[in-house]
């Protein structure tokens, strides 16, 4: 009797100390939250510094800082280990902890994440600063990606032409970086095991809480192949047509050169290519947008109203006073990928774009807003929580609004279009130009991660690791270099986010979870009834729904403090990410598609690949 209360009265002991610490361990965390913040800033605004103007100096105090963070956060990993956090009573405390303990990049010693962000600095400048030569002037050698190069992949029908400038940049953008990516790989891979990981994919994986979440996509992009290989067949067939039988084969994947885009990853440049009805006007604005003397300043207002119309927060000042939102003229090299910052301050947000007054960049705009947006709904959040509730969740917001922006009635709305008739055969046009984009996108999207995590997981050896990118890109895409690539050659750096070491699932996340969110905020704003043939989801404008801006106000707000299930079924009800959303969405096209090809005999699939030799 007499030990068992004893052993009663040390449990009570104990228990009081773990409820006085965690009273202390909760004053911890928000005196860290609020250095952690201002750190952090520091390191932001020298990252933004070097990428606004690409030079040694700024490169310098880029690396210095963050190598100072990084030390700081070790210091922050010794501390949290006095902790017993894991037995607190309080769900967010453990929360806060538990992101808080990752480590990521920093977990390596000093010299190695020294070496990480030369090897990371070293490609994105390398990308950065690329210049090809002219096709028709091989001594003029100042073409640019953004805009020159990428003018000409968008708007040239000549297949050598693009051969010329698909060659030079592959060449320059990714095969002169392959010593620095290899030395990527093996620090990426030792900081995941200092992290407790196995490889750097399940650090990736990670941050969507759910062991399961590489089946449940590969689950998803099966019930979307389908139609990904009715568009994909129905291009194919459509381009021999233009092209002729000596450039695109019957039954090969496409030459990707071809396709209106330098990685392939959409397809609508080439819309007027490949357009079902040929004879209806398709929804191009950009030539209506110069005429009316549209601006980017105009172009970023506009999507400021978008979404104040909805009851959502107003860009503020610092905004309009600190971001870049044309390329410079002043000959400084930077980063001119679009990309949204913030500054974790108060209303301290930023855009750096090299805005082009087009359709595509109009839609552009409204996607990087989205991320403003969710940057000042949570910046009430302690530092720790302010994030995306899953990195997907973060690039979808934003093209909610291009979803709807996109629509006939919305650009009718705004005085873009004018005279347009939406009948069945024009429908179908804007479904398939909208499929170019969306579906499109999946397969790509999809194996810039599968890709990169078979060479984090040790999968595939170095002497094959380029014929196994494109072996990828055929399986998935249907796609093909448009000449022989060998191992000499190394090709996956050719992406921006490949060589700025940027997780590119997110991608694939927005692109399917988007159709949620636009069906839920659709049937919101009494704008979609699967019953009503006048209220097409494919047709729904959410501008100026308060009900739609309120379930968005409610699901942003909570940045990264619950669980993404919880984040989806505060928006909609739903906790599972599904594919049923974007499967109904382009449903009229399917049926469209389906019927077309089998009309036409067009072979549906594609054979292997040859266009890749290891040896």
């Amino acid at each position: 009797m007499k030990l068992l209360l004893l052993a009663l009265v040390a449990t009570l002991a104990l228990s009081q100390a773990l409820v006085k610490e965690e009273i202390e361990a909760k004053e911890y965390l928000t005196n860290l939250n609020k250095e952690l913040a201002k750190r952090t800033n520091v390191e932001t605004e020298a990252s933004w510094a070097y990428a606004s103007n690409i030079n040694d100096e700024n490169e310098k105090k880029k690396n210095e800082v963050s190598a100072e963070l990084a030390k700081f956060m070790k210091e922050v990993s010794a501390d949290i280990k006095k902790f017993n956090w894991r037995s607190y009573q309080s769900e967010d405390v453990k929360r806060q902890f538990k992101a808080l303990s990752k480590l990521g990049y920093a977990a390596l010693s000093e010299s190695d994440y020294a070496d990480f962000l030369e090897t990371l600095s070293a490609m994105e400048s390398n990308f950065a600063k690329v210049k090809v030569c002219d096709y028709k002037n091989s001594n003029k050698c100042d073409l640019a990606l953004e805009p020159e190069i990428e003018e000409v992949i968008t708007t040239s029908r000549d297949p050598e032409e693009l051969k010329h400038y698909w060659v030079q940049f592959y060449d320059k953008a990714g095969t002169a970086v392959r010593p620095q990516f290899e030395r990527y790989v093996e620090l990426n891979t030792k900081a995941a095991k200092l992290n407790n990981f196995t490889s750097g994919a399940e650090v990736w994986l990670d941050e969507y809480e759910d062991s399961t979440f590489e089946k449940q996509l590969e689950d998803i992009f099966d019930e979307i192949r389908p139609l990904y290989e009715q568009v994909h067949g129905y291009v194919r067939y459509r381009l021999r047509k233009h092209y002729g039988d000596e450039v695109v084969s019957e039954k090969g994947p496409l030459p990707m050169h071809l396709l209106g885009n330098m990685w392939a990853q959409q397809w609508s440049e080439i819309a007027a290519l490949v357009s079902p009805f040929p004879d209806k006007p398709l929804v191009d604005v950009s030539h209506e947008m110069v005429k009316q003397g549209y601006t980017p300043l105009k172009m970023f207002q506009m999507g400021d109203d978008f979404f104040t119309s909805m009851n959502l927060t107003k860009l503020p000042q610092n905004f309009w006073d600190k971001s870049i939102i044309e390329k410079p003229t002043d000959g400084r090299d930077l980063i001119c990928h679009a990309s949204a910052w913030d500054f974790y301050l108060t209303d301290d947000v930023r855009i750096k774009q090299c805005t082009q007054v087009t359709q595509s960049q109009l839609f552009t705009v409204h996607h990087e807003l989205g991320h403003i947006q969710y940057f000042l709904q949570y910046q009430h959040q302690p530092f720790v929580y302010r994030t995306g509730a899953n990195p997907g969740f973060h690039e979808a917001v934003g093209d909610v609004l291009s979803l709807s922006v996109s629509t006939p009635k919305h650009l009718e709305r705004i005085g873009l279009l004018k005279n347009f008739v939406l009948d069945e055969e024009a429908r179908i046009n804007q479904l398939f130009l909208t499929a170019l984009d969306k579906i499109v996108f999946l397969p790509f999207a999809f194996t810039m991660d599968k890709y990169r995590w078979s060479l984090f997981r040790g999968e595939v050896d170095k002497s094959k690791w380029n014929c196994a990118f494109w072996k990828l890109r055929e399986e998935y895409s249907g796609i093909e270099p448009p000449v022989v690539r060998t191992e000499k050659d190394f090709d996956a750096p050719a992406k921006y986010h490949v060589s700025a070491d940027v997780e590119y699932l997110r991608y694939l996340v927005s692109f399917i979870i988007q159709f949620q969110f636009y069906k839920s905020a659709c049937i919101k704003a009494g704008q979609y009834d699967a019953k009503n043939p006048d209220l097409p989801l494919d047709n729904c404008d959410i501008y100026g729904s308060a009900a739609a801006g309120a379930a968005f106000q409610k699901m942003l707000s909570m940045g990264a403090s619950k669980p993404w299930p919880d984040a989806l079924e505060a928006f909609n009800g739903e906790r599972i990410m599904t594919g049923k959303a974007i499967a109904e969405f382009f449903e009229p096209l399917r049926v469209w598609l389906e019927a077309e090809n089998a009309k036409n005999k067009v072979h549906i699939g594609w054979t292997t690949s040859n266009k890749c030799v290891s040896s």
